[in-house]
């Protein structure tokens, strides 16, 4: 039976530590979403991510670090990377490096590719349990493969329920969505994926972003074309609902009850989406709606986890 202690208890951090260490699943709470975790130096335990989120093999997995001084025992650090490290970490930004030679976070996190996507969390939870564990943690979002990721320890029990060892319950997630990722190239970098810090706040320090070409292969996870979808299909851009829709609004002009935030608030927004999304799926009615969101800011990667969840099913 999967077990769910409380993260803010120094017992049950322990007994998520020992099991981690010993090779098994435990969903844990950061400031994105919750993550299912696994030791990412161990094959086998990676790989029972990918079988109990039925994720493809060829999607790499974040590895989540207690400190930023541990990055150079697995990665290879450039100047912009230090940079935006010093800017943002710990936090919701996710740095692809080239993997050392001797990197010991197991090749299947990084789908056979030659980097790592690496990760310090800032959620006090998520770092107590990384430091006791003293070593990297691969975390994806504690969900099945191209389903809405999860934002609290129920949402994780719902979606996978007996094949996690032990959930964490961190209370409610604070941002509610996953991490930026950067990549480089020729040690420029490169918005692979919006998230938790916009675009906007990591051109402050690197200057103009390069876009990851659309279509190009998986070098980060989160690059899927079809991902985050609730059941039911959604449209975009709405301004009501039509037929049997329910209407996710955002702003003023849309029912408090279905609004990701009716003071327009990016920020909330960003905190409710998969919430909501979860929420409406399972309410009446055979699609959802959803209002038009500002393409600026925190709405960047809201834009981006709609469209992919808009997008034809595989």
């Amino acid at each position: 039976m999967t077990r769910i202690g409380r993260a803010d208890l120094a017992a049950d951090r322990e007994a998520a530590a020992a099991l981690l260490r010993a090779g098994k699943l435990v969903a844990f709470p950061t400031e994105t979403v919750y993550g299912l975790g696994a030791d990412a130096t161990n094959g086998a335990a990676v790989a029972a991510i990918f079988a109990a989120k039925q994720r493809p093999a060829f999607n790499p997995l974040i590895a989540h670090l207690a400190a930023v001084d541990a990055v150079g025992e697995f990665a290879v650090w450039n100047d912009a990377a230090r940079a935006l490290a010093q800017a943002f970490w710990p936090g919701a930004l996710t740095l692809v490096l080239p993997r050392r030679d001797d990197c010991a976070i197991a090749l299947i996190a990084s789908a056979g590719l030659d980097s790592v996507a690496l990760r310090v969390p800032s959620h006090p939870d998520a770092h107590a349990l990384l430091a006791s564990v003293d070593r990297p943690i691969a975390a994806p979002s504690a969900n099945r493969s191209g389903r809405i990721s999860p934002t609290t320890a129920a949402h994780v029990r719902d979606e996978l329920g007996e094949d996690v060892d032990m959930i964490l319950d961190g209370g409610p997630c604070e941002i509610g969505l996953e991490s930026t990722v950067v990549g480089f190239r020729n040690d420029q970098p490169v918005l692979l994926r919006p998230g938790g810090i916009a675009m906007e706040q990591l051109e402050a320090v690197t200057g103009a972003l390069e876009m990851v070409e659309e279509g190009a292969a998986p070098s980060s996870p989160g690059q899927l074309a079809s991902h985050y979808a609730p059941a039911k299909p959604l449209r975009l851009n709405a301004t009501e609902a039509v037929g049997d829709e329910i209407l996710m609004g955002f702003g003023t002009a849309f029912d408090p009850a279905t609004n990701l935030s009716p003071a327009g608030d990016l920020i909330e927004a960003a905190a409710n989406l998969f919430a909501l999304l979860r929420r409406l799926d399972r309410a009446p009615g055979r699609g959802i709606a959803v209002a038009p969101i500002p393409e600026t800011g925190l709405g960047r990667a809201i834009n981006d986890r709609l469209r992919r969840a808009a997008a034809p099913r595989s």
